[in-house]
Formats: C-alpha cells, structure tokens, sequence
C-alpha cells in the first residue's frame, strides 16, 4: 500500500491519497478494510476510489463526494493503469469547496501516479 498525506490543504479540508494492487472484488473490499482500519481513515468524510480493471470492468465509489470516483476513474483510464485501486481521502474543514475540490482530487490522483513512477 503506498500512502501520500498532507497533498492538499485548502479551507481547512485536508487531502491524502492511497493505493494498491488489485486483482478482484475481494481484493478491493480488502484493501478498503486495510486502509480504514487507520483511524484517521475511518473517520474521513470521504474515501472516494476508482479501479480500472485488466479485464476493462471499472469500479468506483464516490463515498458521498458526488463525482469524485469518476475523475479518479477517468485519470487511471488516461494512464493506462490497470488492477492499481486509488483511493483519494478528504477530512472536511468546515467550508465547501465548489468545483476545486475536483481539482484536489485530481492533484492527488497525479502525486500517486508521480509517486509510482
């Protein structure tokens, strides 16, 4: 599992980002259990994921961060990343975001993809 925190800061909401191999349902329920077994993680306002599989089924959950699973899902489409679940995290501040927290999502998505090589 690689985990970024602390990617973005903004209103007082706070970002991380998290991912993993997967190979089946099963695997994403697990890591998904993984991940939330971290306090912090369970607590979250929202842990919005995507996976884009080998066998072309595509997965997400939006985790109540309306649209969030699908810019996941569309960055891993563009990469070409198949099998590798992203989970983005977001500790709401207070304050909405609007449109940015699209934005946010994405810069997460992109410091994974970096962070992956």
């Amino acid at each position: 599992m690689l985990q970024l925190e602390n990617v973005v800061s903004d209103r007082g909401s706070r970002y991380a980002v998290s991912g993993g191999l997967v190979a089946n349902v099963e695997d994403i329920d697990a890591f998904l259990k993984t991940l939330k077994r971290q306090k912090k993680y369970a607590k979250a306002t929202h842990n919005s994921w995507a996976v884009f599989q080998s066998d072309g089924t595509q997965r997400k959950n939006d985790d109540g961060e309306s649209g969030a699973g699908n810019v996941i899902l569309r960055m891993l489409e563009r990469e070409g990343l198949t099998d590798q679940i992203i989970v983005v995290t977001r500790w709401y501040g207070g304050k909405h975001l609007g449109g940015d927290r699209f934005r946010h999502v994405q810069t997460c998505v992109k410091a994974y993809l970096d962070a992956l090589g």
